[in-house]
Formats: structure tokens, C-alpha cells, sequence
């Protein structure tokens, strides 16, 4: 072999030795890049799942509010029909001259003290027994309902008593 010959075959080498660095690190740039499309992948499946999460608060918003809606509409009607109820009734009602009394006498300081001690003695009582005071498990219904509304709208028949007052 000549020199010439030497001199080409480690100036092929040295290319190669360099072409093998440059494959090298190519290959961990594209690795690193791997890597992120996957993570990349894995924060828009999240972003998918927190959107049809929101998608689906939202139908249940929805249907909620459509329920409540017809509930207070029902309730408005209810009312308003009770309203024409009582109207119809006071104007059915007999004229009854209003009577004047005569003002009563400020005599109640004792029964206020009465009163104030009876209210205390109760707070003392409940404060003793605080078991009294834990609610059992809660109601069946996702929002419990007062029972004071059930009677509100209840359809009862009204009348008038003979000298009742306009």
C-alpha cells in the first residue's frame, strides 16, 4: 500500500468515527423527542377526560336547573291559584263593621321575665344534651324538602267563618 492509500483509508475512518458520533446523537435528540410526543399524548388524553367531565357538570347543571324551574313553576301557579282562591273568599266574605278596642296596658315585663327564663332554661338543657342536637342519616332525595312548603301548597278547602273581618 502506498501512502496515498494510508492517508484515504483513516480519512475514510475519521469520517466514519464522525458519521457514528453525529448517528449517536441524533439518536437521543429523536429519544427526547419520543419522549415528549408520549407525555404530550398523555396531558391531551387528560385535557380529553377533565373536558368530557365539564361536559357532563354542565348536562347536570342543565337538567337541575330545568328541574328546579319547573318545580318553581309549579309552585307560582300553585300559588297564584291559592291567591285567586282567597281573594274569591274575602270577597264572598260578609261586611263586618271593624270595632275598635281600646289599647291595653303595658303590664308585660313579668311574663317577658317569664318568657326569658323559660328561653334559657331550654338553651341550658339543649347545651346539656348535645345528642339532641346530631341529625340522623340523611334524607333519601338529593335536597331535602321543609315540610313547611308541602303545607303551604296544599289544596284544603277555605271558608269563612260567620264575623270574620274583611
Amino acid at each position: 500500500m502506498s501512502i496515498i492509500g494510508i492517508v484515504l483509508n483513516l480519512l475514510l475512518a475519521g469520517l466514519l468515527g464522525a458519521a457514528l458520533v453525529m448517528g449517536w446523537r441524533l439518536n437521543k435528540r429523536l429519544q427526547a423527542l419520543r419522549d415528549s410526543h408520549d407525555g404530550f399524548a398523555t396531558a391531551v388524553k387528560e385535557l380529553n377526560a377533565a373536558a368530557e367531565r365539564a361536559e357532563q357538570g354542565l348536562a347536570d347543571l342543565r337538567a337541575a336547573t330545568d328541574e328546579a324551574t319547573d318545580v318553581l313553576a309549579d309552585r307560582i301557579e300553585k300559588g297564584r291559584a291559592l291567591a285567586a282562591k282567597l281573594e274569591r273568599l274575602v270577597d264572598q266574605a260578609p261586611q263586618v263593621p271593624a270595632v275598635r278596642r281600646a289599647p291595653e296596658p303595658l303590664d308585660e315585663e313579668p311574663n317577658q321575665e317569664r318568657r326569658l327564663g323559660a328561653l334559657l332554661a331550654a338553651a341550658r338543657e339543649a347545651r346539656a344534651k348535645p345528642e339532641r342536637l346530631v341529625r340522623s342519616a340523611p334524607a333519601a332525595s338529593a335536597r331535602p324538602r321543609p315540610s313547611f312548603e308541602d303545607e303551604l301548597f296544599e289544596d284544603a278547602p277555605l271558608t269563612l267563618a260567620q264575623g270574620a273581618r274583611r
